[in-house]
């Protein structure tokens, strides 16, 4: 009897389809394009931060949301958190991996794009506002 493999969408040599709704690939959308994470990794595209520059230079972010969204940047690779022991108290620092590096041209035209066209995008909510019935 013959047998024959098929690709496993979540084998690490295999490519993702964002359009099955099996694929692994679309928890990594989720992640990249959530408010915080595009915002953490513009953040540190340039160099790395504390923790406390972080939170101050993401208005906004709760402390418990910045831990778990840098904890889960940190799990799939994107950023790497060190610990300089060597200081006391000893410090943390985050910075972006290549991974993370990688993703921050297409978050940056993200990011560009949601600022210029934000008067675009409320005049079209207030159009829509307006049509609704009262």
């Amino acid at each position: 009897m013959e047998t024959t493999t098929q690709a496993n969408p979540c084998d690490d040599d295999h490519l993702g389809d964002i359009y099955s709704a099996e694929c692994p690939c679309r928890d990594i959308l989720d992640l990249v394009a959530s408010k915080w994470s595009t915002l953490i990794i513009g953040v540190l595209q340039d160099h790395p931060h504390r923790f406390g520059q972080l939170k101050r230079a993401v208005p906004g972010i709760t402390q418990k949301m910045l831990t778990q969204t840098l904890r889960r940047l940190e799990q799939d690779g994107l950023v790497h958190r060190e610990v300089h022991t060597q200081m006391r108290p000893p410090q943390v620092e985050y910075s972006l991996t290549d991974l993370g590096h990688s993703v921050t041209k297409p978050l940056e035209a993200i990011r560009d794009w949601s600022e210029r066209h934000l008067p675009d995008v409320r005049r079209a909510r207030r159009r829509f506002d307006e049509l609704q019935p009262a």
